[in-house]
């Protein structure tokens, strides 16, 4: 691992990256100095990944504002299907 690894591109890449990491050390073959280093990389991915989710977050409550409403069934609608059931029901 270089001692400056780039950000990465994507969360997607973010990810994968994180995950690379994370099953090389649960392996415990790294010597401690490259198991530090993993360490400290793997936190820089877990803020980069935190930011993007928060991001894309914001995003949709934007998309979303005043667009979203608590459900709450129409009466008519269910009236309607009372209506179907007693239909067959008389039939």
């Amino acid at each position: 691992m270089a001692k400056t690894d780039p950000p990465p591109q994507t969360f997607e890449a973010a990810l994968a990256e994180l995950e690379s990491i994370l099953s090389t050390m649960e392996d415990g073959q790294l010597p401690l100095a490259d198991t530090l280093s993993a360490y400290k990389r793997g936190a820089e991915l877990l803020q980069f990944c935190q930011v993007a989710l928060k991001d894309a977050q914001q995003q949709v409550q934007v998309l979303e504002r005043g667009v979203l409403q608590a459900f709450t069934p129409d009466e008519q609608d269910s009236g309607t299907e009372r209506d179907r059931a007693g239909e067959s029901d008389a039939s």
